[in-house]
């Protein structure tokens, strides 16, 4: 034990730094139970479960897909084709106390769970394109190969340091590309492959739980704090300059946004805030680290404002994005990327005493700065669409992965259909009991022989002997007066 000791030196990094990281790795992964809530809210009752259900598992493929492989094929160094990495951390192998090969400032072992962590809330924002009509254990198959093939190789290109874009000079602080772009214009096509949810399914589409969608987004601006900041890798003034311009940009995205709909419907929307909110919030991940803090105000202004009209794209396309993910996050990600090209200064990078030389974009007279972010952008959003698009398709062709699922789940709810457990439930007592229950065999009480069990009560024996149809417990179904719910 002590020889393994003296093998692994630790005296490079400073504890405070250390911790600072693994909370901050943390606050990330927090951000995944948000967006279970933000995806639940936001959808229908009997589909709410589906999409709780599929961020949770998805997070654990994502888990095991990035100690496979998923590290190597993003951050190792020995890799020099500038586009993938190779499986020289396979399993983690040799990834231990040596500088990481993203920054000196942290371990690689910390580097890694750090990064698992982006990549697990990349994967959970995606998660939102099989709202309603996704089946759901081959979109986690789908998961494996998309962290393979699509994530890995975009977070290569510009966080590896042999990557084209890292090369090229790319200034992405948090994830523009890899994480917003990833499941935003991933979200998009993955939306397109598996088609549009039934019409009867479009007409008077309303989130079911305006409550959860607030808790949700609250919840991702908490970990959104460790997403941007933890970026800087150290504590220090880089980071507090992260936090500080991620909650500007946010704040200000959910006035702008509730602003334009009060605009439109005369009413202060909870929604709209909360969809502002998150918009702020995309749009400072590639930015927070690069502008000063007046340009977070305009950022919020501007992605909010974007976003707002944004989400009419989807109408115009013909593409069933049900929860907004091309316009929310890719639209937001590619705006703050921009931003970076004109508003990026070397006095904010330097701020962590690292990266003093990293020239900025227009403040700095770097003008160039402007058209290498705009290549970045259309080569990762060319990328991650045919890629994404690909693979869905594949899947779609393979018998039994096919990634849509029947028209009759899409009916009675895809968490009817595929868990056999509902987001929340509700025991209906009715006092006229014939006009509820069928006559059972059961016990005399009270001059009826009835039994009374709640709805979608699936561990009760009902009696074979009386043809009742089967009726979801989130289907419509009139209640009279005398019904109370308990």
């Amino acid at each position: 034990m002590s020889a393994l000791k003296r093998a692994v030196d630790q005296t490079a990094f400073d504890k405070g730094d250390v911790g600072y990281i693994i909370l901050s790795g943390a606050l990330v992964l927090f951000m995944v139970p948000g967006l279970m809530f933000l995806y639940a809210g936001l959808s229908r009752r009997k589909n709410a479960l589906s999409l709780i259900w599929a961020c949770f598992f998805a997070n654990a493929v994502v888990t095991v897909t990035w100690y496979v492989w998923g590290y190597s094929l993003a951050f190792s160094p020995t890799a020099t084709n500038g586009f993938i990495g190779n499986l020289e951390f396979g399993g983690h192998h040799n990834v231990m106390a040596e500088p990481s090969p993203g920054s000196p400032l942290v371990p690689a072992l910390l580097y890694s769970f750090f990064q698992m962590e982006f990549c697990a809330v990349t994967v959970a924002i995606l998660m939102g394109a099989i709202a309603e009509r996704g089946r759901l254990m081959p979109t986690m198959l789908f998961v494996f190969f998309w962290v393979t093939l699509v994530y890995a190789p975009v977070a290569c290109w510009v966080w590896n340091i042999n990557g084209w874009a890292f090369k090229y000079g790319v200034l992405d602080f948090a994830g523009g590309g890899p994480v917003e772009i990833g499941s935003g214009v991933g979200g998009l096509a993955y939306s397109w492959v598996i088609g549009r949810r039934n019409e009867r399914e479009l007409i008077n589409f309303r989130p079911h739980n305006v409550t959860l969608v607030t808790l949700g987004t609250f919840m991702l601006w908490f970990g959104w704090i460790g997403f941007n900041a933890g970026s800087a890798f150290g504590a220090n003034l880089r980071a507090v300059y992260a936090a500080l311009n991620t909650c500007i940009a946010a704040s200000t995205g959910g006035i702008v946004w509730c602003l334009l709909d009060y605009r439109i419907q005369k009413k202060y929307t909870m929604i709209g805030l909360c969809s502002g909110t998150i918009a702020g919030l995309v749009a400072a991940t590639p930015s927070s680290g690069f502008i000063p803090l007046w340009a977070s105000v305009v950022l919020g202004i501007v992605a909010s404002s974007a976003c707002n009209y944004g989400t009419k794209i989807k109408h115009l396309i013909r593409i069933d994005d049900a929860l907004d993910l091309f316009a929310e996050h890719a639209l937001a990600g590619i705006i703050g990327l921009i931003f970076n090209g004109f508003f990026a200064t070397t006095e904010v990078i330097s701020l962590d005493d690292v990266n003093t030389t990293i020239p900025g974009g227009f403040l700095d007279q770097n003008y160039k700065q402007l058209y290498i972010q705009i290549a970045y952008i259309v080569a990762c959003c060319a990328y991650v669409f045919v890629v994404t698009a690909g693979i869905a398709k594949i899947f779609c062709l393979i018998p039994g992965l096919n990634l849509r699922a029947t028209d009759h789940a899409e009916l009675i709810g895809i968490d009817d259909d595929q868990i056999g457990e509902f987001v929340q439930d509700f025991v209906e007592v009715r006092r006229a009991y014939d006009e509820w229950a069928p006559p059972t065999n059961g016990v005399e009480k009270g001059g009826l022989h009835h039994q009374i069990s709640a709805a979608g009560d699936r561990h009760g024996v009902p009696d074979t002997s009386v043809h009742t149809p089967h009726l979801s417990p989130h289907a419509e179904r009139p209640a009279p007066d005398s019904t109370e719910k308990v």
